[in-house]
């Protein structure tokens, strides 16, 4: 998916059919830097690891991945109000490089749910669902790749429940993440989503 464009420019739309309409678009680093400010030093997002940044530390760290060849970030709309945080990366490059035997077509992945003072429920697997759609949406991914913190026992559900399996722990410099991998057919025959899907 492309990052260019304005913040209004949807990249990707899904309906789900009992929580309604999710979409995808750019993340601006400057306009949506207070708002992702707010999510990932919520205590819920103890796994992004950012819990002490200030603004300008967010507003720096998305300026950077703005302007990175192979990882881009997006902002989540759900019913049209911002909901959720989605990136991707090339794994060969980036996060995974020399930890396994990377293969044409792999897509890095993480997101991030914004948190709610009401929680809807299944909003999360929808969440991850149209995320997982997207990335599936470019024909040239292959398989979708994850490395969450081996004690983030909730995602791992949540991966499975779309498709992911399980492969091995690897040590990263920040984590000891759980290597694990979700092919186009797997996602499909979890999730059921095997419409035509195009951004």
């Amino acid at each position: 998916m492309s990052t260019t464009g304005s913040t209004t420019e949807i990249l990707y739309t899904r309906t789900d059919a009992v929580l309604g309409t999710f979409a995808i678009r750019p993340l601006d680093p400057f306009r949506d830097a207070e708002l992702l400010h707010g999510w990932v030093t919520h205590p819920k997002a103890a796994f992004w690891m950012m819990q002490d940044a200030s603004l300008p530390d967010v507003e720096r760290a998305y300026m950077q991945i703005a302007a990175a060849e192979h990882h881009q970030a997006f902002i989540g709309l759900h019913e049209g109000r911002p909901a959720f945080l989605m990136e991707t990366y090339d794994p060969a490059r980036l996060e995974l490089v020399g930890l396994y035997d990377a293969q044409p077509g792999d897509v890095g992945m993480h997101f991030l749910v914004a948190p709610g003072e009401r929680p809807l429920h299944g909003f999360t697997r929808a969440v991850i669902t149209t995320v997982m759609a997207a990335v599936f949406a470019d024909p040239r991914t292959r398989r979708v790749v994850v490395e969450p913190d081996v004690r983030n026992t909730a995602v791992h559900a949540l991966n499975e429940a779309v498709g992911f399996v399980p492969d091995r722990p690897v040590r990263k410099p920040e984590k000891e993440a759980l290597l694990s991998f979700c092919t186009r057919a797997g996602f499909e025959a979890a999730t059921g989503v095997t419409e035509e899907l195009s951004i």
